[in-house]
């Protein structure tokens, strides 16, 4: 959990929410200008390399002892600092307004419903998180996965063959 991440997500513009995704309930709706592909790059070039980040109400930053998103669904907002994050790669991987598909590769402590709010200000219209998915951890990928689907119809041999082993994950977190 404390190595780089890469996601897979796409964002709507236009609708701002109270969780920074699809689940919180809306707070703001804008018209989405049409954007060139130029610009929503820019917007998305603004949130590269280091800066700051605040983290979202509904996160499991602990005050007092006490989950924030436990203290956010009794409608109470504490104030938070904001955090140092990376962003090592990203890139648009399709623009058909208002949503936008992406791929982010960050540092640990990166909140992508906040990455996704963040874009949508800076292009002035607001957005929200539609969908996520992780799809690297440290070196572990999703290409490397198997699907339940294939665990069941698997052979035993087959699946024995793509599981890692002790020493072999060691090795990929560099011990």
């Amino acid at each position: 959990m404390s190595e780089d991440k890469e996601y897979v997500g796409t964002m709507t513009l236009g609708v701002s929410t109270t969780t920074q995704d699809r689940q919180g309930d809306i707070v703001e709706q804008k018209d989405v200008p049409q954007f060139s592909a130029e610009q929503v790059k820019a917007a998305f070039d603004k949130f590269r390399g280091d800066f700051y980040q605040m983290p979202p109400m509904v996160s499991a930053i602990k005050h007092e002892g006490v989950p924030l998103y436990k203290l956010a669904r009794q409608g109470k907002v504490i104030e938070r600092e904001p955090r140092l994050v990376h962003v090592y790669r990203h890139s648009v991987d399709r623009v058909a307004l208002p949503d936008i598909d992406f791929t982010v590769l960050c540092s640990k402590g990166f909140y992508v419903r906040t990455y996704a709010h963040d874009i949508g200000e800076s292009l002035g219209c607001g957005a929200h998180l539609k969908s996520l998915r992780r799809s690297k951890s440290g070196r572990f990928s999703v290409d490397h996965a198997l699907t339940v689907d294939r665990i069941k119809t698997g052979s035993r041999e087959e699946i024995l063959d793509r599981i890692l082993t002790l020493p072999e994950v060691s090795r990929m977190r560099g011990a």
